[in-house]
């Protein structure tokens, strides 16, 4: 009964693992036969590669700001959405609808809408008496917080998740929190926040992996603002430039896959490595209904 799952395991993930990391210690352009390289790549890749760490930084970047500020905003619209009034269900469904959106299609939206020139965003910012808006996707100052922007935009798949962990919460905490005269800040500080850790822990684990894995939209923003330019990843001034933008270079536009190859397995200890902190320290801040802590 498990053989299906072991063929395809072994023939779609565990065959293409091994191969990677052999590619990883070779030299090899897709063309001729791999030769093999120890750990060259692995030392071009920290000490030599000038872009390397610019990738890195950027990645980082959107992990600290861009995981928290999630985290926050779904939390924000949860709250609004979990108390039953009228259109409850039609709230609901109009801020997970962004969600349903093709992230192709959402990148290309938000390049228009943050055009520097035709831009509605800009123009409204114009008429309120800002005189000089920011270029966004154009100005690498601008340019991350522009993909933030995005980001927060297209929070349906976790703010659905904090509502379920809300409406999860035993009523009879808050009960017993106005009794004893608890204001409505100790009450979320006190009751709300311990219950929805198992859901921030959640979320902060899958942000933080796809976060090191952020692509398509800083792929399609950098080549939506800068078009016909074939060296557009990372527009402007590197500033797009993400650790899997730069692998997707090295591997498949200039077939440097033995060096792609060593970046993937890097990529994969520092998620495995940041994924193993994160779930060693949550046993200090992980509480469950039950009184425990996670592990």
């Amino acid at each position: 009964m498990l053989s299906p799952w072991i063929i395809g395991f072994t023939l779609f993930t565990l065959y293409p693992m091994i191969s990677s990391f052999w590619f990883s210690l070779t030299k090899y352009d897709l063309l001729g036969e791999p030769q093999f390289a120890g750990l060259f790549n692995y030392r071009f890749m920290v000490f030599d590669d000038p872009y390397f760490w610019k990738a890195v930084a950027n990645t980082l970047w959107m992990i600290v700001f861009g995981v928290p500020t999630k985290i926050l905003f779904a939390t924000l619209f949860a709250m609004l959405l979990v108390r039953p009034r009228r259109g409850i269900r039609v709230y609901r469904t109009v801020y997970f609808l962004p969600t349903m959106v093709p992230p192709v299609a959402a990148t290309l939206g938000f390049v228009f809408l943050m055009s520097p020139r035709i831009g509605p965003i800009n123009q409204f910012l114009e008429r309120i008496g800002v005189a000089h808006p920011p270029l966004w996707f154009y100005d690498p100052r601008w340019s991350k917080p522009a993909l933030l922007v995005l980001a927060v935009w297209g929070i349906g798949d976790a703010m659905i998740i904090y509502l379920a962990g809300l409406l999860d919460v035993p009523v009879q905490l808050y009960e017993a929190a106005s009794i004893e005269g608890a204001s409505r800040w100790q009450r979320f500080r006190h009751v709300t926040l311990p219950m929805l850790t198992p859901v921030i822990f959640f979320s902060l684990v899958t942000g933080v992996i796809d976060s090191f894995q952020y692509f398509t939209e800083a792929y399609v923003a950098s080549a939506a603002a800068n078009p016909g330019n074939a060296n557009a990843i990372g527009s402007p001034l590197n500033s797009l430039l993400f650790y899997t933008s730069w692998l997707y270079q090295q591997g498949f536009q200039y077939f440097h896959m033995g060096y792609a190859s060593a970046m993937a397995w890097g990529l994969f200890a520092i998620t495995m490595v940041c994924t193993l902190i994160i779930v060693k320290t949550s046993k200090r801040w992980v509480f469950y209904q039950g009184g425990g802590v996670f592990g």
